[in-house]
């Protein structure tokens, strides 16, 4: 797990500009999200996106590719619609957008995350985590990378 650092009474976690992050209700396992202190919303890849009816509610399904540079490899996903925003991407273009909310597992911890859908094919990192999702929870150290993941060497050069 990442380092904790008090901070006004709270436990943050220490993590590098990307990590590798689970998004259990979507069904997405493991993710490489840039961590984007630059971006106020988090962002997903998606594509096939698809307003549906689902007792009474808005939902919508849409596909993704979970694995950078593997575009053969889908994955269909399906979220309640929280919002649709218009958001102005790094570039200044506004989109609008559909904005799911669902749990964020990272560095042992869970917790709810607004996400916005969004086609990031030309983009490195198939999500991006926003501001709004690190309030409170996450320190950002931008000159390391896959501080949370389990798999770490000690000082023996072993893995635990």
């Amino acid at each position: 797990m990442g380092l904790a650092v008090k901070n006004d009474n709270a436990d943050l976690v220490a993590v590098g500009w990307r990590e590798w992050v689970r998004l259990p209700a979507l069904g997405i396992t493991r993710i490489k999200a840039k961590i984007d202190t630059g971006a106020r919303t988090s962002a997903l890849h998606a594509f096939h996106v698809e307003a549906f009816d689902k007792d009474g509610e808005n939902w919508v399904r849409f596909k993704i590719h979970p694995k950078q540079h593997r575009t053969d490899l889908e994955q269909v996903c399906e979220a309640r619609i929280k919002d649709e925003r218009v958001v102005s991407d790094s570039g200044g273009h506004k989109e609008e957008r559909y904005v799911i909310e669902t749990e964020l597992e990272m560095a042992g911890r869970t917790w709810p995350i607004e996400i916005t859908l969004t086609a990031r094919d030309d983009m490195r990192f198939r999500m991006l985590l926003g501001r709004t999702a690190m309030n409170d929870r996450l320190i950002v150290n931008p000159a390391r990378s896959y501080l949370t993941r389990k798999s770490r060497l000690s000082a023996e050069g072993k893995k635990t």
